[in-house]
């Protein structure tokens, strides 16, 4: 991989990561309309929190009024950290029976009063003879295009989903975009942009669809980590070029909890690392030197994929682990300077160059400044961490860095 590419990928991602998570965008509104053949008082009775038919897609369990100036409690399908419906307290105003109301949410168990500041959502149905149009409208102050963008794509969502259920009177769960086989499109779409990066020819295309390959392996050990802390389900969403994303379930309980989720991303990829160096050492001793080299380059590209993200930045694994097992920052700054310092001597010890060196430093510092505080914060704290877990976590931190770290030094040496 040449130096302009290098510098291309890196950059596109920096900026990429900026414009989704960062960029300020202030206070904007999304709009999505639809017309949809249905009387306006049915589709009133299944939009307004309060409906016969409230209860169409199953997100709403129940409203009810706490006082006469419009404010409810409404209980949601979704669950909260304890395995409990979230309930959301909300305030409407501007309500027109069976036009429009307009919703502001006060608080809610899941997440800070904060989150909800600048937050208001309107619908307004305009009947026109046997149809009526649906109008959504969200309103909220934005960092980063990417709540944004998924917000724009839910009302569509849902208001295509209204639509169906308009028509048959039932409502049709998930969507194509975490169908799997979507995901399964997605994931090839990011090997072919990765291809040529490394070079457009064959090989170029077997290391992207090892880097794929490696990615969702990555992806499918936080998975793993969701069901094991007591998710009832996860999945994996593929953003090409970006990487991949694990869902869990319900938001996060306890520290334990943020930090081993993080770590089983590079943790479960250190359980294949040995084995795919085992492999590769039997196919050479046996003579089959194009097999050796692919099990060596897939060990090599695990090794490297999962250590870059033990990088103590603020959203990466790395950095998800430290913040947990060090809240306090005296020892924070100190783990993270000696986690960078040991991915940069490590890097030093393959053949880097001190000034590129220089530059992933610099690099995984501005990573960290354009991603912190872009957390959402709970409503409650989580649960702290006990002082055998934080010992378990900075050991198994060790072990998965030194593990992927050998088979970075070992790849090199068979590679170069």
């Amino acid at each position: 991989m040449s130096v302009i590419a290098t510098v291309t990928l890196v950059a596109g991602n920096l900026g990429l990561i900026f414009l989704l998570m960062t960029a300020p965008l202030g206070l904007r509104t999304v709009r999505v309309s639809r017309v949809i053949e249905a009387e306006r008082s049915s589709l009133w009775q299944a939009l307004w929190p309060f409906g016969s038919d409230a209860d169409w897609s199953g997100e709403i369990l129940s409203a009810e009024p706490l006082d006469g100036e419009g404010t409810a409690l409404i209980r949601l399908s979704w669950e909260g950290r304890d395995g409990r419906p979230i309930e959301r307290k909300a305030r409407f105003d501007d309500v027109v029976e069976g036009s429009r109301f307009s919703m502001r949410v006060i608080e809610d168990t899941a997440l800070d009063p904060s989150f909800w500041a600048y937050y208001r959502e309107t619908a307004e149905l305009l009947a026109d003879g046997d149809v009526t149009r649906v109008t959504l409208t969200q309103t909220d102050h934005y960092r980063g295009i990417a709540f944004l963008i998924f917000r724009y794509f839910s009302m569509r969502r849902e208001l295509a989903k209204l639509e169906v259920w308009a028509r048959t009177g039932t409502y049709r769960k998930g969507g194509w975009f975490e169908h799997p086989v979507s995901q399964v499109g997605f994931a090839v779409l990011s090997a072919f942009i990765l291809w040529p990066f490394f070079g457009f020819n064959a090989g170029g295309l077997i290391l992207a669809a090892m880097l794929t390959s490696v990615v969702a392996l990555h992806e499918f050990g936080h998975m793993a980590a969701f069901r094991l802390t007591g998710h009832r389900r996860a999945r994996m969403i593929f953003i090409p070029l970006l990487g991949g994303i694990a869902i869990g379930g319900r938001p996060y309980d306890s520290r334990f909890e943020v930090a081993f989720v993080a770590l089983m991303g590079a943790g479960f990829s250190a359980f294949l690392v040995p084995v795919l160096i085992a492999a590769s050492g039997f196919a050479g001793g046996a003579g089959h030197h194009l097999a050796a080299a692919l099990l060596a380059t897939l060990a090599g590209c695990a090794a490297l994929f999962n250590i870059a993200n033990l990088v103590p930045v603020w959203k990466f694994d790395g950095g998800q682990v430290l913040r947990q097992i060090c809240p306090e920052p005296i020892a924070l700054a100190l783990a993270s300077f000696l986690l960078l310092s040991a991915l940069l001597a490590l890097g030093w010890r393959i053949g880097f160059s001190s000034g590129f060196l220089l530059v992933a430093g610099a690099v995984f510092s501005m990573l960290s400044l354009l991603t912190v505080g872009s957390g959402v914060k709970p409503r409650h704290e989580l649960k702290p961490i006990r002082a055998f877990d934080r010992l378990a976590m900075a050991v198994a931190l060790l072990a998965v860095f030194t593990i992927h770290g050998y088979g970075v030094l070992w790849a090199a040496a068979q590679l170069m």
